[in-house]
């Protein structure tokens, strides 16, 4: 039998402590963005070629090659303490490998947002995504939120697996991208990504000189026509990476190849990794040569995940195909 004294006796519920990334929640412009202005891109990883070494910045790290081709895991690495050397080798180490994901990277996370962007720009303009919340005065930062009253679109499928490469409509699109987590669910919302490259090399001969000879219509009509100018853009379908010359795969909309081949992209296991994301970690992808997948589902958890991504602007795609002409 509980009594009014057990009552009165039972120890009080700790109070929590004030969530510490308040300044990352999302607010959005409604100014237009003005029209972007292209520019000659300079990838870092270029300058990496040219060092006798090109992997002294992992030199007091730990390196667990999680598949033979795609994904590397580092600990004991400061991402936020790289100097310009440091940066240029990350940047050839990501084109090389894909995906990069760091360990224990509290000061690049808590070291806040004029950090964030100036690590970003060292690798080129920062690009701004026209359509997600970003923290008030600094657009370039992306933010992702989701709590417990936030709605998960399930409606118009019965996943919500996309596989995708963000932003692939502006005429540069962005290029090496840091993404890391705030607050996060104990369990659920992996990131999943696929290399385009190897995606391209398991094709026959014959269908990968038949891409060539193609281009795609990159468009976001339909989501941003509010938002921003520079909304279409052909791109071939395959390009070639700037400093590593490999050739990835571009896809968007070829109606009758599109089922083959997001079915090829999907179902090529041996070409993809699943990051199980730890708190204070940094995930670093090159955009062109990778596509990445959230897994939403967490949602009967009513859990609080919380992200920010920085990008920064890349090279105009590089025709594969020699004599293939684009359109401005």
């Amino acid at each position: 039998m509980v009594t009014s004294d057990h009552v009165k006796d039972a120890p009080a519920k700790p109070a929590e402590e004030p969530y510490r990334y308040t300044y990352l929640m999302k607010t959005w412009s409604i100014e237009k963005s003005p029209p972007l202005q292209p520019f000659t891109h300079v990838d870092a990883s270029s300058r990496a070629l040219n060092y006798a070494n090109p992997r002294t910045f992992l030199d007091s790290a730990n390196v667990v090659e999680m598949m033979p081709a795609f994904r590397s895991e580092v600990q004991r690495l400061n991402l936020a303490e790289l100097d310009g050397e440091g940066k240029d080798q990350l940047a050839l180490n990501v084109a090389c490998n894909g995906v990069i994901v760091l360990h224990n990277q509290q000061d690049f996370i808590n070291w806040g947002l004029k950090f964030y962007t100036e690590w970003g720009r060292y690798f080129g303009p920062l690009h701004a995504h026209p359509l997600a919340g970003h923290p008030e005065g600094y657009p370039d930062i992306h933010l992702v939120y989701k709590d417990a009253n936030s709605h998960f679109n399930t409606m118009d499928s019965i996943t919500t697996t996309v596989w995708h490469s963000d932003c692939s409509f502006k005429l540069q699109p962005a290029g090496i991208t840091a993404f890391w987590l705030l607050s996060q669910p104990k369990t659920g919302r992996d990131m999943l990504y696929t290399t385009q490259v190897l995606n391209l090399q398991s094709l026959s001969p014959t269908m990968a000189n038949f891409l060539c000879t193609l281009k795609a219509m990159h468009t976001a009509v339909n989501s941003m026509c509010s938002k921003c100018s520079g909304m279409v853009r052909q791109e071939p379908i395959e390009t070639v990476h700037p400093v590593e010359c490999h050739t990835r795969l571009q896809v968007r909309k070829l109606y009758l190849l599109l089922n083959f081949f997001y079915d090829h992209v999907a179902m090529s296991t041996d070409h993809q990794v699943r990051i199980k994301w730890e708190p204070m970690s940094v995930v670093v992808w090159v955009r062109g040569t990778t596509a990445h997948t959230a897994t939403s589902d967490y949602a009967h958890l009513k859990a609080h995940r919380h992200g920010a991504r920085i990008s920064a602007q890349a090279e105009r795609p590089i025709l594969a195909l020699d004599g293939l002409k684009m359109d401005d």
